[in-house]
């Protein structure tokens, strides 16, 4: 009898050890490399996550890494053949081979017994420590192994692997091995699907590898990232389209939304093998924006949803958790697999669709989630509850959030249902008021004060704050004082529209250059412990920013700005209101100090604020975009988009906004010897200045404008005295405005026109108040855009200004700055010593988090571990980073170690 004998030979295929090349065109991922290198001699490492996020390039560069060392690495990629037990083990023996465990070939025809098990693996463990080298074993896909037998394998090789083999699985779900004792004991390190997709940066860097030939802007970057959210998968189709037909770049989002390849790459790689019943409940669920199982299961009518949800977090679905205190966690869909799932779900017919937006809005409504209520409602066809539900919001629970869903309720509401319901008339003027808007919001206001409704004590209270969000949205700061100042001991019973009412005055008192009673206000009116996530109160929070911005402190506003702004990121989303309207003053702060890309990266893909926002705001990020525009690209774009902007300001009839973008173009173009330009520019802005009525709310400012321009001229054209004039003419609205980087302007502009006539000291003493007010302030591009001639000044005279060695450490990094792309380095870059300063100050939970992190766990499982949410694992671990001053996980270790917070 002949005995059936397994050939090796016959089933291997050689190309399964090897990874797949990488081009000169891969991105290198940079921290996901340093978690790797962090974790180098844990027993085990898991890398898990869906189709497409680039496991097997992670884990092919890693490959490059550690032969690069010196190491000895093996490599097997499985496949849907190597599901059963033997083709499993063939490979996995031959790869060990590949590292010098040999083992005999009889073993191929094991049967899998729990004894030969224990056998092999003693065979394995004792042959790998006779050999004394660091091996590392990296299984690419190991998902496709569905073999029980297998997987029992792995865990014995796992339970007693020697301390040289270092095993490395990349897998789309979490492969069924029991790890905790490992884990325990620090010998497991982990990547998620949270982890894995791309950065901005790293975004940034694919498209300059894979279209070189078609720069993107920062805008379109920003676009393309937050569309996809980092899914490398979902580049290259919009990389190859804008290769093939580069006139389509105006069009990103459809590119997506119809891209073939990536229809076909969902449909063969995704979900062509799943279950009919999993993906009819994905489906089914893809309408809501956020989900968990129980109003899937009311959604849907499948009474397994918790199940569906699990399974499909398992398998990497694209689908992750997102923060929420809930108990029951909420997830969302990767948002262009979410629009994949309904646009099949739409070929059920608008019918099937609408049904389950009403079933959504009842479940949203009984859960007290009003947003999502009024959302489901809207596209359900369902007006009257849409109605009944946003009146119901404006008493009490309306904020910034519903600016959404009442813009498209308003669309389809006729006006006589809405005069019916004053409260949602109010709701709607202050809708129109914050999306500029103000006349119509005028109109309508008139229409409710004619009305019965006015005399409604819950409408007339709400009536004068409507007025003042319109006389804010038209640059009228003196009227929105006069009327808020008097109602600030008038409670109002809904907490956002009483911060609405703060964040207007306090924006109006800095507009009319009223810094410290914008200050009182903040302290006299502190934000309720309870209110910190409100989205208003977070926007309250960051006129404390820009108070400390218009006095010239950017050091200040740039660590206000940048706590506010991130929390209403991370809380209400990247374009929510609340998180542009702090981002403002974040990008103004950056741009100040001359961290330019920051800067970039705030503002990146956010036209609102440029375009239809308050006009404090845009008027801001406009300057501050033409500024990185002339740094970045060239005079001529920035002027090309001051001009733009100007126009629409003009449209919008906001004079001050239109005297900034003219103002600003006159100094680009002085610099730039255009003179002629500058003074055909400086006719308009004069002209402008002329039309202002004796009480205008922006007279003032608008002059101001003018005749630093006309002192810009006067210098090019080397008239001084006249210089001279025109600065005195606004130096007391100056100093009384508190406005102290115009104030610093003032004085280098000064000190430029008394050098020019010869006069020394004076120069001298303007030069040095300009520099200690600078270095106290910590400006940086106030003085460097006021161009050569004044650095020159500044070199010149350095040994005399600087009377002090903090100043003169200032000047001397001011004047080594030697081009405008230059980037400051931040202070908590580099790591600390024990002799650096005082040891850091961490939070309990901060330190129980930094324990976990030495024991090389990742996020993930930290959250586990403590039974928090993943969210809050990547803030706390944030804050842990910048509090020590380190920049990656192992620093912080090591850090943490030498100043005694680990044992």
């Amino acid at each position: 009898m002949q005995t059936n004998v397994i050939n090796a030979g016959d089933l291997l295929v050689a190309t399964k050890f090897s990874p797949p090349r990488l081009n000169a065109r891969h991105i290198p991922r940079a921290y996901l490399l340093g978690r790797l290198r962090e974790s180098q001699l844990c027993s085990a490492t898991l890398i898990t996550g869906g189709a497409g996020f680039g496991k097997t390039i992670l884990l092919a560069q890693w490959r490059l890494e550690l032969m690069k060392a010196g190491l000895d690495v093996a490599w097997v990629s499985f496949s849907l053949d190597d599901r059963q037990f033997a083709s499993f083990l063939s490979y996995l023996l031959a790869a060990l081979q590949r590292l010098g465990i040999a083992i005999e070939q009889d073993w191929l025809n094991s049967d899998g017994s729990e004894q030969s098990i224990n056998a092999l693996i003693a065979l394995i463990t004792h042959a790998a420590q006779d050999l004394e080298t660091e091996m590392h074993l990296l299984l690419d896909d190991f998902h496709h192994v569905d073999s029980p037998i297998a997987h029992r394998l792995m865990q014995k090789l796992l339970d007693h692997c020697p301390s040289n083999l270092h095993i490395t699985l990349a897998s789309r779900n979490t492969p069924p091995l029991s790890l905790g004792r490992l884990r325990m004991q620090g010998h497991v390190a982990e990547i998620d699907t949270a982890e894995l997709p791309f950065d901005v940066d790293e975004t940034r860097d694919f498209f300059k590898q894979n279209l070189s030939v078609l720069p993107l802007t920062a805008d379109e970057e920003r676009l393309i990232h937050d569309l996809t959210n980092g899914w490398p998968a979902s580049l290259q189709p919009i990389a190859t389209m804008l290769r093939v037909r580069p006139t389509r770049r105006t069009q990103l989002r459809s590119i997506l939304r119809n891209s073939a390849d990536l229809s076909a790459y969902l449909t063969e790689d995704v979900v062509a093998c799943l279950p009919p019943e999993l993906l009819e409940f994905m489906e089914k669920v893809s309408i809501l924006r956020r989900f968990n199982a129980d109003v899937g299961e009311f959604v849907t009518g499948c009474p397994h949803a918790q199940d569906m949800i699990k399974r499909a977090e398992d398998e990497n679905l694209l689908i992750h958790r997102i923060e929420s205190e809930d108990s029951s966690p909420w997830y969302r869909f990767h948002p262009l697999f979410g629009e994949f799932l309904t646009q099949r779900l739409t070929a059920r017919g608008e019918a099937v669709v609408q049904a389950l937006h009403r079933h959504a809005s009842q479940w949203f409504a009984e859960h007290d989630y009003l947003v999502e209520a009024v959302r489901h409602a809207n596209l359900g066809g369902d007006r009257d509850y849409a109605v009944k539900a946003m009146e119901q919001a404006a008493s009490s629970t309306w904020s910034m959030a519903y600016i959404s869903p009442m813009l498209h309720l308003l669309e389809r509401l006729p006006q006589d249902i809405l005069f019916a319901h004053p409260q949602l008339f109010i709701m709607g003027c202050l809708t129109y008021a914050f999306t500029a808007r103000p006349e119509k919001a005028q109109r309508w206001l008139e229409q409710i004060r004619r009305s019965e409704a006015s005399r409604n004590p819950a409408i007339s209270s709400k009536l004068v704050l409507a007025d003042a969000a319109i006389a804010l949205t038209l640059d009228q700061p003196h009227r929105v004082i006069g009327l808020l100042e008097p109602t600030l001991q008038t409670p109002l019973e809904n907490r956002s529209l009483r911060y609405i009412s703060l964040s207007g005055l306090a924006t109006a008192y800095l507009s009319v250059g009223r810094a410290d009673d914008a200050r009182r206000l903040q302290e006299r009116h502190p934000i309720d412990l309870q209110d910190c996530d409100n989205d208003m109160a977070m926007v309250f929070e960051s006129t404390r920013a820009l108070t400390r911005l218009r006095e010239g402190n950017a050091r200040q506003a740039q660590n206000i700005g940048t706590r506010v702004t991130e929390r209403a990121e991370h809380t209400y989303g990247r374009d929510s209101v609340a998180a542009n309207l702090c981002a403002a003053t974040l990008c103004d702060a950056y741009y100040e100090l001359n961290q330019l890309d920051d800067a970039l990266r705030v503002l990146a893909n956010r036209s609102g604020i440029l375009r239809s926002s308050l006009p404090e705001v845009m008027g801001r990020a406009s300057i501050c975009r033409a500024r990185i525009t002339l740094q970045r690209e060239s005079a001529q774009a920035a002027l090309h988009f001051l001009e733009a902007q100007g126009a629409h300001f003009h449209v919008l009839g906001l004079d001050r906004l239109l005297a900034m973008m003219l103002a600003e173009q006159v100094r680009v173009l002085i610099q730039h010897g255009e003179n002629r330009r500058a003074t055909e520019l400086m006719t308009r802005l004069t002209a402008l200045e002329a039309e202002q009525r004796p009480h205008a709310e922006a007279r003032e400012a608008i002059g101001c404008l003018a005749a630093m321009s006309r002192v810009r001229l006067a210098l090019a054209g080397r008239e001084p005295v006249q210089a001279l004039e025109h600065l005195q003419s606004i130096a007391a609205y100056i100093e009384q405005s508190a406005k102290g980087r115009t104030l610093v302007r003032l004085r280098l502009l000064g000190a430029l026109a008394h050098h020019m006539l010869d006069q020394p000291d004076q120069a001298r003493a303007y030069l040095q108040q300009a520099l200690e007010a600078g270095a106290r302030m910590g400006l940086v591009r106030t003085l460097l855009d006021e161009g050569p001639a004044v650095l020159a000044l500044l070199a010149q005279g350095q040994d005399e200004i600087a009377l002090d060695s903090s100043t003169a450490d200032y000047l001397k990094t001011l004047l080594n700055r030697e081009s405008p792309h230059e980037e400051p380095t931040p202070a908590a870059v580099a790591p600390r010593s024990m002799s650096d300063g005082p040891r850091a100050s961490l939070t309990p939970r901060e330190l129980e988090i930094l324990g976990l992190i030495a024991q090389a766990m990742s996020n993930k499982r930290i959250a586990l571990t403590l039974n928090i949410t993943f969210g809050t694992v990547k803030w706390n671990v944030k804050n842990i980073l910048a509090k020590l001053g380190v920049s990656s996980r192992y620093a912080a270790i090591s850090l943490a170690r030498q100043q005694g917070m680990l044992k």
